[in-house]
């Protein structure tokens, strides 16, 4: 169970590290996610997370039978050794599996809510463009002053965007 366990926690590792940098390959994972993130997806993602770790707890709970019967005994059963190390590296790829699952769908998240919030940006520019093309072309005091606010409020909006872009 080891060699499949640290072929995943390695895929893991692999898939994060496209999340976290801009390379050719973001975008098509990122699709992959959306599709599994749709149907049926999440019901069977959930469905192994949990069979993950209930794994986890079985053998977790393993290790400390072990432990228990090596402090009853007095003496370390050179058996048992091997037994715990096993058991001890079947457990920290587990968890750091588990783990790393939560790091991908956090990534995920946060990277299509940075387009959502780059898409309003964008729009939101273009609406700005658009008023400074009416406000050119007004001629009322009245319009003026009214066009004038509703630029003023599009460009906070816009500030709002741009900070919330940068922070994330």
């Amino acid at each position: 169970m080891i060699q499949p366990l640290f072929t995943l926690v390695f895929a893991e590792m692999g898939l994060v590290l496209t999340l976290l940098f801009r390379t050719p390959l973001r975008k098509p994972v990122t699709m992959g996610l959306d599709g599994v993130k749709q149907g049926r997806g999440p019901v069977i993602v959930q469905t192994v997370a949990a069979t993950l770790f209930a794994v986890l707890i079985s053998i977790v709970y393993s290790i400390t039978k072990i432990q228990k019967r090596s402090q009853d005994a007095g003496s370390v059963n050179p058996t048992d050794q091997v037994l715990l190390a096993n058991h001890l590296l079947e457990a920290s790829l587990l968890g750091f599996s588990l783990f790393l699952g939560l790091i991908i769908d956090r990534l995920h998240y946060y990277i299509e809510e940075l387009r959502r919030i780059r898409k309003n940006l964008e729009a939101v520019k273009k609406q700005e463009q658009g008023y400074e093309a009416m406000k050119s072309r007004a001629v009322d005091d009245n319009e003026t002053k009214l066009r004038d606010e509703a630029i003023l409020a599009k460009r906070t909006q816009n500030r709002q965007l741009e900070s919330k872009s940068q922070k994330s």
